[in-house]
């Protein structure tokens, strides 16, 4: 079944499928040089990361030991198709880190309503803003390499991170993904009730906005196919916490899918692992930090699905002069600090509030 519209969440799980999968759990060893130069060339390679928030410099291509931590920035755009001069935001943002143990993960999702300053950039004549919502900065930036240089720089400016590489994708090589991994299972904590899709009485495709019947997905463990798993993490309206249970949602989900390439043999088979990257390559477009994919993967191979770990903002929603912000509260210092100083897992303990074990 053919997924109508787009939507920049899909963005998110692609990239965690292709930077967490491809880069973080390929833990096939032989022949991953072999391979490297035909990964190389299925995935789009572009400069994402500007010099104030890029880790060291990516002039030349390194081959030292990759050593922790290490930060990548994920994210997604939503290009409206049927409005392209409203500009493209990145609705779809997390921040991936590596302790220095390298042999787990955090995934901190970023709410895209972030209130937060956003800095000049030259390249578009942005002036800059003191408060925007976070995913305007890919807006300002001219979407592109520009949005993700001028995100990462405002990310940089509120965490005080700067990254090791960084990911964007688009909607269609993420379905491809889940298809190729024929599907996910993963297991819902509460009713989910959707707004894009329905049907009609006679099976037909009927928006529930039309007055379709609209897709339900009770609590419970289930198979999802592609269609199913993608709509699933698009919904928030219908969830007691909105879209702090949508970024929770988003991040099963990405342990879903971890789980299904490792029972497909993707981390270990060479081959079947060739083939998924060169069927989604083409939606990706990274920075590696001039660290070949090759390296990343050896370097990242002992990282496991059972040791990712989903991170929230501790943060609440309020209305500002009649618009809706997302606002971080005083705590979240307290994970900025811990990420900067690689001390997640003693935040995470203190804090599970803002944990999502997966």
């Amino acid at each position: 079944m053919k997924l109508p519209g787009r939507d920049p969440i899909w963005a998110r799980l692609l990239i965690a499928l292709g930077l967490v999968v491809v880069l973080l759990s390929a833990t096939a060893v032989v022949g991953v040089n072999a391979l490297n130069r035909r990964y190389t060339a299925s995935i789009n390679q572009k400069t994402l990361l500007g010099d104030s928030s890029r880790a060291g410099n990516a002039d030349e291509t390194r081959h030292a030991a990759i050593d922790g931590p290490l930060n990548f920035l994920l994210l997604g755009s939503d290009l409206r198709a049927l409005d392209p001069e409203d500009g493209q935001r990145s609705d779809s943002i997390i921040i991936l880190h590596i302790p220095a143990t390298m042999d787990r993960a955090y995934l901190l999702s970023i709410p895209r309503d972030l209130r937060v300053p956003i800095p000049a950039f030259a390249a578009t004549g942005f002036r800059g803003s003191s408060h925007e919502k976070i995913n305007g900065a890919f807006q300002h930036g001219g979407g592109g390499e520009g949005g993700v240089q001028l995100l990462a720089e405002t990310l940089h400016n509120v965490l005080g991170i700067r990254f090791d590489g960084a990911a964007i994708v688009d909607f269609d090589g993420f379905k491809t993904a889940v298809d190729l991994l024929g599907g996910v299972d993963m297991c819902i904590d509460q009713k989910v009730t959707s707004i894009h899709l329905g049907w009609d009485d006679k099976g037909n495709y009927l928006s529930p906005a039309n007055g379709g019947h609209p897709a339900v997905y009770e609590p419970g463990c289930h198979h999802l196919e592609s269609w199913q798993a993608l709509d699933l993490v698009r919904q928030r309206k219908s969830l007691a916490n909105g879209d702090y249970d949508r970024q929770k949602n988003q991040q099963k989900f990405i342990r879903a899918m971890l789980d299904k390439a490792q029972e497909k043999d993707l981390t270990t088979n060479p081959i079947a692992l060739d083939k998924f990257i060169r069927a989604i390559g083409q939606a990706l477009t990274v920075d590696t930090n001039g660290v070949s994919l090759a390296d990343l993967m050896f370097a990242l191979r002992n990282v496991s699905p059972s040791n990712l770990m989903g991170l929230q903002v501790p943060s609440e929603p309020q209305d500002i002069g009649g618009i809706s912000y997302v606002v971080a509260l005083p705590e979240s210092e307290g994970l900025y600090t811990a990420m900067r100083d690689d001390l997640l897992d003693s935040w995470a303990v203190e804090n599970p509030t803002w944990v999502n074990h997966m």
